[in-house]
């Protein structure tokens, strides 16, 4: 069984930015690796989207949301990599 959780690469990403899904290695095992290069695909946009968002500088609620999406995006994105290495070399 395969596939991402709400659906597609993206809203599994928006959902991770979100704080909706903790994302660990066992996220990424149901997936092939097709799934997992959309999926790097789909965090990197997402991270790009999210880092272009600048709210006001006097709005510390909003910039603090944006930074914890950001953790959030990055530290995804690092897991999964870190994934994607070891499985490829076996």
């Amino acid at each position: 069984m395969g596939g991402f959780i709400g659906g597609s690469a993206y809203a599994m990403a928006r959902d991770i930015a979100e704080g909706f899904h903790i994302v660990t290695e066992r996220t990424f095992k149901t997936m092939t690796r097709a799934e997992l290069d959309q999926m790097a695909f789909e965090l990197d946009r997402c991270l790009r989207e999210t880092r272009a968002e600048q709210p006001p500088l006097d709005d510390l609620p909003t910039i603090q949301q944006r930074n914890r999406k950001i953790q959030r995006l990055s530290q995804a994105f690092t897991i999964l990599r870190s994934y994607q290495a070891r499985v490829r070399r076996g």
